[in-house]
């Protein structure tokens, strides 16, 4: 495996387009409909967006709200304090579900629509946020995060592609990004909750149960949510397929000429696809769909496709394992061992902290492109984890995850100490929102139609079985090791992550999702896509 093609070029369009039977077509058209194809969307993608969003902040709400929930719960679960097993099972078991929901739901996101899975997810926010309200033991509310991981991991891998599949290519970075917007808003809601009812007795149940207005509400407006016009074209209705195209660009330039084009560029891929699954020339309600997406795991292990798959699957790892999860989910318990009087609301700001450069990050992905702020961001995390250990490490005493007792003081060698890894994870987290926090999110512009969605779904398992092994090992880890090994081995894997990124991840931005295929066709395409954007 190497970093960059091994290709001839001849142009600056010809490696992007190498593998396409009509490449000089494609590339008179990119010139001609040039001004069209920058077009970034009128007010109907953006309502869409918005809507789909809310899955977004239900998604952060609740992985955010668990970490006010794990201080102020205290002994109301099976009258006793949580122990460290408790806290680790109650956080990691939402991962475990999202992790096994997320396979299936590429399989169901193909087979009934994008739009249902989102109404599904919905349905299973609300279940689990009462589940968790109303129990009054620890199994109760393992069950309710249980079931809220199914909606979780059902909601992180279909949103996604729900919105890429929509966007015009010029502004598809930013749209998905405002996905990642809703998802930090979603975080900063949860902690200002938690500080809000944190001193009131049963409080926590109103932290948890809240969760359920946002997935009530995005039920109420799905019905006005259209399903996916690649969707929509792959099951037979092109005419509906047609219809939300030009809706999507009808404030654009020359509309007519632009919705044709990529209703034929979708007709095409679909035509291929059934000449790769020995598919009858008729679509619709296929009763073989068993047989598709066994078909469509074949394709997705070979050239192209694999290289799709890897890298996102390699991102989505990174993202997770770099251990910025473990800030969500037990920040107010890293802060309660550090001595901070209010440690739900010092977790604010390092919410505030993500929502805030993930805005950032809505402004320049498209413009930076997803590699270099990749390669620009992940050292900055390098920077501020090792430093942060090295922090830990000035403080004296065992770490414990209650809060300090005269049993166990939690001493620092000053009193700036804990300021200090306050600052490092703050840093920290402003450069993870520009990059691993956004980036690994536009997965779907990777793969062609025919794998995109069942390719989605693995990595975004991918994503929900990192974020498992973080959540149930983050406080043993603390304990066994110490914090300031812990952070230096999240440290280690941001730079496995940047040599990586560096290696095999070419630049997407301003591609269209039909054009991805042939950047990847016969290699990695980094130095096509490089050559790419100094060309354009």
């Amino acid at each position: 495996m190497t970093g960059v093609d091994e290709q001839d070029v001849s142009g600056p369009h010809a490696p992007l387009l190498a593998s396409s039977p009509v490449s000089s077509d494609h590339d008179h058209e990119r010139e001609t409909l040039a001004p069209e194809l920058e077009y970034s969307g009128g007010w109907f993608i953006w309502a869409l967006t918005f809507s789909a969003g809310i899955s977004g902040l239900l998604f952060g709400y609740d992985t955010g709200v668990i970490s006010s929930t794990l201080v102020t719960v205290e002994s109301d679960l099976s009258n006793r304090t949580l122990t460290t097993l408790d806290k680790s099972l109650i956080t990691s078991c939402t991962s475990l579900f999202a992790l096994i929901a997320s396979p299936f739901t590429g399989v169901l996101a193909d087979n009934f629509g994008r739009r249902k899975v989102i109404l599904g997810a919905d349905a299973l926010f609300a279940l689990g946020a009462v589940v968790q309200a109303f129990t009054g033991q620890v199994w109760g509310m393992i069950l309710g995060r249980s079931i809220v991981g199914l909606a979780v991991g059902s909601a992180s891998a279909v949103t996604p592609l729900y919105i890429s599949e929509l966007a015009p290519s010029y502004a598809r970075g930013r749209l998905v990004t405002i996905l990642s917007l809703f998802v930090t808003g979603g975080q900063v809601v949860a902690y200002i909750i938690g500080w809000l009812f944190s001193t009131m007795p049963g409080g926590w149940r109103w932290i948890v149960g809240i969760g359920a207005f946002p997935a009530f509400f995005q039920l109420a407006i799905l019905v006005f949510l259209p399903e996916t016009p690649r969707w929509l074209a792959q099951a037979g209705y092109d005419e509906r397929a047609k219809a939300v195209l030009t809706k999507i660009y009808q404030d654009c330039p020359g509309c007519d000429q632009v919705v044709n084009r990529l209703i034929r560029d979708i007709g095409e891929e679909i035509q291929q696809e059934d000449s790769e699954l020995d598919r009858p020339k008729s679509r619709g309600s296929n009763p073989q769909w068993l047989h598709d997406t066994l078909q469509r795991g074949r394709q997705l292990l070979h050239g192209g496709n694999r290289r799709a798959l890897i890298i996102a699957m390699m991102l989505q790892a990174v993202q997770q394992l770099c251990g910025f999860n473990s800030l969500m989910y037990f920040s107010a318990t890293i802060f309660e061992s550090l001595s901070f009087s209010s440690p739900t609301l010092t977790s604010l700001s390092v919410a505030i902290t993500n929502f805030l450069f993930t805005l950032l990050a809505f402004v320049l992905i498209d413009r930076i492109g997803r590699r270099r702020i990749l390669l620009y961001s992940i050292p900055v995390m390098v920077i501020a984890l090792v430093l942060c250990a090295f922090s830990f490490s000035s403080v004296n005493g065992a770490w414990h995850s209650q809060a300090p007792t005269s049993d166990h003081p939690q001493d620092s060698s000053g009193s700036l100490v804990p300021f200090v890894i306050l600052f490092c994870l703050t840093i920290y987290t402003a450069a993870y929102a520009l990059g691993l926090g956004n980036v690994p999110w536009q997965q779907s512009e990777l793969f062609p139609l025919n794998v995109r969605s069942l390719g989605s779904a693995l990595a975004t398992a991918t994503n929900w079985g990192s974020n498992f092994v973080i959540g149930l090992t983050f406080l043993p880890l603390m304990e066994w090791i110490s914090p300031s090994w812990t952070f230096t081995l999240y440290a280690a894997v941001c730079v496995i992550g940047w040599f990586a990124v560096w290696r095999i991840y070419p630049e997407m931005s301003g591609l269209g999702l039909e054009e991805v295929k042939g950047l990847l066709a016969d290699g990695w395409g980094v130095k096509a896509s490089l050559r790419r954007s100094r060309n354009t």
